[in-house]
């Protein structure tokens, strides 16, 4: 009976211990990009120039997903991109059904404690934010205050967003796009009255429609760049993912890729893939 008490305590302590080895392998993200030979991205692609889609292929593009390309070469596996909406791609991080989401994130406190947030890039030049209203009533748009009551589009949880509900009056009404392509429509077809957007996006989006335009007005902000949302506790992914991100930022790579598809995103009309 002896022997057979101490057969099972060991038989329970091994199987304990081996499972908890399997959790920890598990738990570490990045030694699962390495072991599975992928790193899934995911984004919303309707941001150009640092992320959009071409039509005609259904190719994701961007300078973003340039970085991800980077950042996939440099741990030695292949990038796998999942394109979704804004709010979608923060989701997938946090239910661990994805490993990256690049987007054109701002660093903000709330994201802080939500996920690890890695370093900034994308710091080389101011960020204009703004909102694009119709073109025959651009210059009525000239104030904060002149947004009043008015419906203004916004993409959920957005930079944007945040400055609608922040810096607008009260009582704008906040609709939310699913893609900044949708809300460009929506505003040209009059179902909102303006769209929050980064001024140089919003420039590359009105060469699509000849009846909106970039209002006067602009938010206060200023930009700290742009960072990569993974999911919460995965530090050393993190650790990996800042060491990539000090080397572009040295060497100033990310220009070269957002200058290069500012170019590309305009010969294609920024045209989103829906």
């Amino acid at each position: 009976m002896k022997k057979y008490i101490a057969t099972l305590l060991a038989t329970l302590i091994t199987t304990t211990f081996m499972a908890g080895c399997g959790n920890t392998q598990s738990s570490n993200r990045l030694e699962k990009i390495k072991q599975d030979g992928k790193i899934v991205m995911v984004t919303s692609p309707d941001y150009a120039p640092q992320e959009y889609t071409n039509l005609e292929t259904g190719e994701v593009l961007g300078s973003d997903v340039e970085l991800a390309k980077y950042i996939a070469e440099k741990l030695g596996v292949e990038l796998e991109i999942q394109s979704m909406d804004f709010k979608a791609c923060q989701a997938a991080i946090s239910s661990g059904t994805a490993d990256i989401a690049i987007a054109a994130f701002a660093d903000t406190p709330e994201r802080r404690e939500s996920y690890e947030v890695s370093e900034p890039f994308n710091v080389g030049e101011e960020s204009e934010q703004g909102l694009i209203v119709p073109k025959d009533k651009v210059n009525e748009y000239t104030t904060a205050e002149s947004f009043a009551g008015k419906k203004v589009g916004a993409q959920n949880a957005s930079l944007q967003y945040n400055l609608v509900t922040s810096q607008l009056p009260e009582d704008v009404q906040v609709e939310i796009v699913s893609t900044m392509n949708n809300g460009a429509l929506m505003l040209s077809t009059g179902k909102i009255d303006a769209l929050a957007s980064d001024i140089a996006a919003a420039e590359l989006l009105i060469g699509s429609y000849d009846n909106i335009a970039v209002a006067p007005f602009n938010f206060e902000y200023s930009s700290e760049g742009n960072v990569i949302l993974m999911k919460k506790g995965q530090t050393e992914l993190a650790q990996a993912i800042n060491e990539i991100i000090k080397e572009v930022n040295e060497q100033g790579i990310y220009d070269n890729w957002k200058n290069e598809h500012t170019e590309k995103a305009k010969s294609l009309g920024w045209e989103i893939n829906e």
